[in-house]
């Protein structure tokens, strides 16, 4: 298809993402096939390790696919939508737990269901120019793709900030938070892949790498853990709220733009993740909640007002963080009985 391009090169098994003009977004069909091309791969002898590219400058993947979610989601086809993110979570963890090395090399715009393509590979590197970040809570959403599984096992809270927030990280940031593993500079890229397909070594891979400078997010540590420590999404936003530092207002900003039911689900998630044993436990917390997203949560009204009319005015189903209640978080994230997300088989 054209939109992604898979083949063999060499020792490497080699993806690419080629909808540079969409921001490489992620389609079912793309999704269904890394997924098919990981089967094929994974008993290979041929192939020693995988590489995961995008094409063009702007983005590695901007994140899903959802416009067509959108259309059959006002109609009342949330099957659709519910298929997908089962697919595509089983695709994450296939590439989390993929036998052989998996390289990937994220760009510019890495967001969403870019993450999950980039940032479960065992080898992640990002070029100066990644954006990366988890802007699920904006539209209605949740960080999922197994971005609960990265967020709760961030340094102290910072898992917290980067959900709520959707803060954009930088190379140094990336790696800081546990999205990223080292820095190649672009330019270099082509060589790297080069190499590693003639060689199938990915060893090559710790020996381009470079310094990437100081991660920002470090050195704010201590002010976000003294805010996102706190025990409630409420709580949080009336620290934030108290305090009177440029960080604490941009956060607060940020926050006040965002679903306040998708923002107190996501802080659950994100500190449950933190004690769960692998990636499919998390999937399928966030699959409970996507599962529901539609019919009982924000994601269309969210879709609606970035998206579709971009009006950027979203009529959520609360006022503020204070009126989504404890029962309500758990009706979204409950087991859902024989629609349960099973991974188990997963490898």
């Amino acid at each position: 298809m054209s939109d992604i391009r898979i083949r063999t090169a060499g020792r490497a098994g080699r993806i690419t993402l080629a909808r540079p003009e969409a921001l490489n977004a992620l389609s079912p069909a793309m999704s269904i096939a890394i997924e098919e091309a990981l089967d094929a791969w994974r008993d290979d002898p041929a192939v020693a390790l995988v590489v995961i590219d995008a094409e063009g400058e702007r983005a590695f993947c901007a994140g899903g696919d959802i416009a067509d979610i959108y259309r059959n989601g006002i109609a009342g086809r949330h099957e659709a939508a519910q298929a997908f993110w089962r697919q595509e979570y089983r695709m994450n963890a296939r590439l989390a737990q993929f036998p052989k090395p998996v390289v990937t090399l994220m760009q510019g715009f890495t967001m969403g269901g870019g993450v999950g393509v980039g940032c479960h590979a065992g080898h992640r590197i990002v070029g100066e120019s990644v954006k990366l970040a988890m802007p699920e809570c904006g539209i209605g959403l949740i960080p999922d793709v197994g971005g609960t599984w990265i967020l709760g096992h961030a340094p102290g809270h910072l898992g917290e900030y980067l959900g709520l927030t959707a803060a954009r990280m930088g190379p140094a940031d990336a790696i800081h938070a546990g999205f990223a593993d080292g820095h190649v500079p672009e330019a270099d890229w082509p060589a790297l892949i080069a190499a590693l397909e003639e060689t199938g070594d990915v060893g090559l891979v710790a020996a381009a790498q470079r310094d990437p400078g100081v991660s920002p997010l470090a050195g704010a540590a201590g002010e976000i853990d003294r805010h996102f420590t706190q025990p409630t999404l409420a709580a949080i936003v009336d620290s934030l709220a108290a305090a009177d530092s440029a960080f604490a207002q941009t956060a607060l900003e940020t926050m006040r733009r965002n679903s306040p039911l998708s923002m107190a689900c996501a802080l659950q998630l994100i500190r449950d993740a933190g004690g769960l044993d692998d990636i499919t436990q998390a999937l399928a917390q966030e699959y409970r909640f996507t599962h529901r997203a539609q019919a009982q949560g924000d994601f269309l009204e969210g879709i609606r007002a970035q998206i579709i009319d971009k009006d950027r005015n979203p009529r959520w189903r609360h006022d503020g963080p204070a009126t989504v209640s404890g029962d309500e978080v758990a009706a979204m994230l409950a087991p859902l009985g024989e629609d349960e997300l099973d991974l188990g088989g997963t490898t």
